[in-house]
């Protein structure tokens, strides 16, 4: 299986690997190990370069195989070996964004689930915007507001954000570690990667992520959509 190393190192721009098979077109490639986020739990996967041999390949997708196996789509057939060492580099640009959408997702997450009570329903982000869906009744412009204003607070409070990986029987004798209604952690994960905002979140999850809060910058909430009796939608973006 690929090491991912996105895991334990969401700053890690640049990576060598070994390359583990290609496929019979010579566009997918699979590594011993890759820093790509490989796409998940509403964050889309990484995109950049593998460099091999002089040669640059453009990285457009991060996908799974038949077999679960993790592979690099690359804009044209491969010119290299199985066996040959190859060099990867991440749009970090576009990685740290997200990543600040992300942490900005956990922020709003934390907030609403400590102070109403209410669970996720789903959530999405992307380079430009990142949306979250809660079990929400009362979704008024003086809530709304108040809830602009606290994630203002708790990204100007500097929280740092530390990730582990721990034992799935430890992992789950944390209170309210699964904060989405269902718990999409099938019975085969045998450790659970958590990440936790220090004094405000805490929950399972496998995507990247920032060291501190402060790095996350100004969110404002340019949308919110009712969708349904106590399904509420919030649409944020990051201003710089």
């Amino acid at each position: 299986m690929t090491k991912l190393l996105y895991m334990t190192d969401s700053y890690l721009k640049e990576f060598e690997a070994t390359i583990t098979k290609i496929s019979d077109d010579g566009m997918n490639v699979y590594l011993d190990r890759t820093a790509f986020f490989t796409g998940g739990g509403g964050q889309p996967h990484d995109t950049g370069m593998l460099l091999v041999k002089s040669e640059e390949y453009s990285v457009s997708k991060i996908g799974r195989d038949q077999d679960r196996e993790y592979f690099h789509r690359v804009d044209r057939p491969l010119k290299a070996e199985i066996g040959s060492l190859i060099k990867g580099e991440i749009d970090w640009d576009r990685r740290y964004i997200i990543m600040r959408y992300h942490t900005a997702l956990h922020i709003l997450c934390g907030l609403i689930w400590k102070e109403f009570g209410s669970s996720v329903t789903g959530g999405n982000m992307y380079p430009n915007k990142a949306r979250m869906d809660f079990n929400l009744a009362d979704f008024s412009k003086e809530r709304v507001n108040y809830i602009e204003k606290r994630v203002a607070e708790e990204i100007a409070a500097a929280r740092d954000v530390v990730i582990k990986i721990l034992p799935r029987e430890e992992a789950f004798q944390i209170p309210d570690l699964i904060r989405t209604k269902i718990n999409l952690l099938p019975p085969q994960i045998k450790e659970v990667r958590t990440v936790e905002i220090v004094g405000l979140d805490l929950q399972a999850d496998g995507g990247t992520h920032l060291k501190n809060t402060r790095e996350v910058g100004t969110v404002r909430i340019i949308e919110t959509i009712n969708k349904g009796k106590e399904n509420k939608r919030i649409v944020i973006k990051i201003e710089d």
